[in-house]
């Protein structure tokens, strides 16, 4: 074929590029509204629900804050939604002095068991992921089965043995019956190894073998680095949950003064059926304060997963 020829031929398959993408431009144009947007009723439609999740998502948080700052008569008598007489200070000091302060106890045992908890928990757990995503061992694959299908069985099925076991050693009604539970998570695990085969590059691993480091080096000094982001979703997501736990410290814990704060304002709002007695205000003062250390906790967490966007986006 003559250059002449080539010339021609590129030219006709170029000429063919260019009606082709004319043509899919033209149908984009004939679909795609005038000013390429959408129209007036499909945008409002957009909007009606989006104010309805909206609405759906703060209208209980609005009514309790509305509800802590009203006294007992006003919560029964006075609109559900919108504030009457002040009375928050009231009920703060009520909730702090009330049966010798021993909200300050429960809030001070919920902080332990979700944090300690947490915290032994993301170390196993990100241990356990990396060996699953980066070691070759015999049983790895079954191992990995288990924990998936561990997923299945809910926590609540695991209390009564549990209970069985711990009674046999001696550990109910102590601080262990609630924090030991706690350290195993297979979602956890799951979540870790996932984020190990997406975050950590395999070379950088066997540079580190090739220069001699040592496997608990390389663990600490450079995965536990490189899942910052992976381990802050990991510890957050077990603070919540050891935060709410409610069914394993009412089967295992007796004494008063080991009890959660979800534990503990579920035997005051109990209390509503005894005789002269309605700690409904109280409740309700305990069940704001204990939302606050979440959300404090939530924004502190934010610059772990900001360095990990951040980090992603330079990769």
């Amino acid at each position: 074929m003559t250059l002449t020829e080539q010339d021609a031929t590129t030219t006709v398959f170029r000429d063919r590029r260019r009606r082709r993408a004319q043509r899919r431009a033209a149908e984009d144009r004939d679909e795609r509204p005038p000013g390429g947007r959408r129209p007036a009723s499909s945008r409002v439609l957009v909007l009606v629900a989006l104010a309805l999740l909206t609405l759906y998502s703060v209208a209980p948080v609005w009514w309790l804050i509305v509800s802590v700052t009203k006294d007992q008569r006003d919560l029964l008598y006075s609109n559900g939604l919108w504030f009457a007489e002040f009375n928050f200070l009231d009920n703060l000091d009520q909730v702090f002095t009330y049966n010798d302060g021993i909200f300050v106890r429960w809030m001070g045992n919920s902080l332990l068991y979700a944090g300690v908890g947490a915290a032994v928990c993301t170390l196993i757990s990100v241990a356990a992921g990396y060996s699953l995503s980066r070691f070759s061992w015999p049983g790895r694959q079954a191992a990995m089965a288990a924990v998936i299908g561990s997923f299945l069985i809910p926590g609540a099925m695991l209390t009564l043995p549990l209970y069985l076991l711990f009674a046999e050693v001696g550990l109910v009604d102590s601080v262990w019956a609630v924090l030991i539970p706690t350290f195993i998570s297979p979602f956890s695990v799951y979540l870790a190894k996932v984020y190990v085969d997406g975050a950590i590059p395999e070379e950088i691993i066997e540079a580190a073998r090739i220069d001699g480091a040592g496997e608990v080096r390389i663990f600490f000094q450079i995965v536990a680095r490189m899942m910052t982001t992976g381990s802050a979703t990991v510890f957050l997501l077990s603070f919540v949950s050891n935060w709410n736990q409610f069914f394993l410290p009412l089967t295992m814990l007796r004494g008063e003064d080991k009890w959660t704060l979800s534990l503990g304002l579920y035997y005051w709002n109990a209390k509503r059926d005894e005789a002269g007695t309605d700690l409904t205000a109280l409740v309700l003062t305990g069940a704001l304060l204990s939302i606050i250390p979440l959300a404090l906790f939530m924004i502190a967490m934010q610059r772990y997963w900001r360095t990990g966007v951040t980090l992603g986006s330079l990769k």
